[in-house]
């Protein structure tokens, strides 16, 4: 890494130009949105989809929302030709949508892809030629003059043959490799391009400024976009188009800044696909919009559904840490991360269920259809108390009381850290019912009777099982789970103090079952805790006992 000297920048500084736009917070409303995904992106996959992957792909673009797409370079493949026939042929396009073809500035090519738009009627052919000063003079070799000479003949020739063939299509210009070129000549191409098509209200012209390669941080960028949008002539009737793709990682910052600087559409690809580093991600621009109360006016709530078919046709992998699609972008494993998690829900629905603010959740998973349970809060060795009792709540209705919420926190990061993975939320639930529910071990309960006395004591018995053996002691107390507790330590070799207790219906109905907890605190200072279940309250408390007691016999 000693070889830095041999770099210089790439990219040219514009002008001085009006930098208002710096002080916007966010774009207030959402850009048009054409997705490449079937071109640039699909041009960048190791194994190119298949004409039919291609035509499901394009289905869910629609199905999301897009109203631009950009269907390939027909002149360039057959399979991307025959995708913009097989469009026609099986009517394919809705009446909203326009579809958007490549092509080079070269005549052949620009005729070849007017052959394949025939039928189609709402199109953008977008032409383009490279501009940047390594490109003028390393491969063409020509003057400034020479090359701003391929743009404004390919322009003639768009407009010729549109009118040709009786059409209205609409033009898209971009000086490509843009982040390499003068801005001050990538303006002077455009407003000639620009010339030809004189633009008008009811068909605007599309200049598109391509970050090809990332060559700048965003707000370079930013300030050489609005600095063509300040100047380009016939401003009113151009849409001015992104083109960002992500060198230096920054392709999501390029479009943001660059929609503040004065820009109107974006062009991406779904997860940033694309070549080298990839394109702009289309998701989390449109996400990052969202999360800030701007409808970005495409549709992610099934982001599963999306991640499902995007990965099968392309063969590519969304990362797991993918902003807003990835498996575990909304899990939470730290304990003091699910403890806030699960505090924030609750205050949510206490206070303003209206409103989203839950800690460390920029956004409600379940807008993008994910759940809670299965992918907000997620149990490992590192995870505490709060996410166990979140889920053990939110999933199987049990409501632990606060410090045993704590002690099942560490007997689950136990297992999990022994087992060396994840538990998943039956796997929990299964861990609670073994090791708290209905303990019968060293002593099982069998029954109990009691009786109210005058006095409004309980007396009676109860019978158990220990060693095998079933005996009977008399009872006597304040209430029936005083009267078996007085029993249990006069009879048996258990003594404890302290004893807390908690319960709650599990359902609602004549059958529903109890669930009761119980702590008590042996000679050691330490806490047991012990659960109960049954349909009947009572016989749920005292089993509830006999598991903190048992516990507490086996050193838990």
């Amino acid at each position: 890494m000693n070889n830095h000297t041999k770099y210089r920048k790439g990219y040219y500084m514009p002008p001085i130009i009006d930098l208002s736009w710096a002080q916007k917070e966010y774009p207030e409303k959402a850009p048009v949105w054409c997705s490449v995904d079937l071109r640039d992106g699909n041009q960048s996959l190791i194994i190119p989809m298949s004409l039919d992957e291609k035509i499901e792909f394009y289905k869910m673009l629609i199905k999301v929302g897009f109203k631009e797409i950009e269907v390939g370079f027909p002149a360039a493949s057959e399979t991307e030709y025959a995708l913009l026939r097989r469009l026609v042929e099986e009517d394919l396009i809705p009446d909203d949508v326009t579809v958007q073809v490549l092509t080079q500035a070269r005549e052949h090519i620009i005729r070849k892809t007017f052959e394949a738009l025939k039928g189609v009627k709402n199109a953008i052919v977008h032409v383009y030629n490279s501009t940047s000063v390594a490109q003028r003079e390393q491969v063409f070799r020509m003057s400034k003059e020479e090359i701003k000479q391929i743009a404004v003949d390919g322009a003639k020739l768009l407009k010729k043959l549109t009118e040709e063939a009786g059409e209205n299509y609409r033009f898209e210009y971009s000086p490509e490799s843009f982040t390499g070129t003068e801005p001050e000549y990538a303006l002077e191409v455009c407003n000639a391009v620009l010339d030809v098509w004189q633009p008008t209200a009811d068909r605007k012209a599309i200049i598109n400024i391509p970050v090809t390669v990332e060559m700048s941080m965003p707000h370079i960028y930013a300030m050489q976009v609005a600095y063509i949008s300040q100047n380009l002539k016939y401003r009113d009737n151009v849409i001015l188009s992104l083109h960002p793709h992500n060198d230096r990682g920054c392709g999501v910052a390029d479009s943001e800044m660059g929609l503040l600087a004065g820009a109107d559409r974006i062009e991406g690809t779904l997860f940033g696909n694309g070549e080298r580093t990839g394109n702009a991600d289309i998701v989390t621009i449109a996400m990052n919009m969202y999360a800030l109360g701007v409808d970005p006016e495409l549709d992610f709530s099934n982001m599963p559904e999306l991640v499902e078919m995007y990965e099968r046709v392309t063969r590519m992998h969304v990362h797991e840490r993918q902003p807003y699609a990835g498996a575990l972008v909304f899990a939470a494993f730290s304990g003091s991360h699910q403890d806030a998690i699960a505090k924030g829900m609750r205050w949510r629905e206490e206070k303003d269920p209206s409103r989203w603010t839950v800690p460390y959740l920029p956004i409600d998973p379940k807008d993008v259809g994910r759940e809670y349970e299965a992918d907000v809060i997620r149990i490992n060795s590192q995870s505490g108390k709060g996410g166990v009792g979140y889920i053990m709540e939110q999933k199987y209705g049990i409501e632990m009381p606060k410090k045993m919420r704590e002690d099942f926190g560490y007997c689950v990061k136990s297992v999990s850290d022994h087992k060396h993975k994840e538990l998943l939320p039956d796997e929990i639930y299964q861990i609670f019912m073994d090791e708290y529910v209905n303990v019968e071990t060293p002593y099982k309960l069998i029954d109990f009777l009691l009786r109210k006395e005058p006095d409004g004591t309980r007396s009676g018995s109860v019978d158990i099982e220990a060693d095998g053996k079933r005996k009977t002691y008399g009872a006597r107390g304040n209430g029936r789970l005083d009267a078996v507790s007085n029993a249990l330590q006069e009879n048996l070799d258990v003594h404890y103090t302290n004893l807390t207790y908690n319960e709650h219906a599990l359902e609602i109905g004549q059958s529903s079952r109890a669930m009761a907890y119980i702590g008590i605190t042996g000679t050691d200072g330490k806490i047991s805790w012990g659960a109960g279940l049954d349909t009947d309250i009572i016989t749920a408390s005292i089993q509830a006992l006999f598991s903190a007691i048992n516990r507490m016999k086996a050193g838990k």
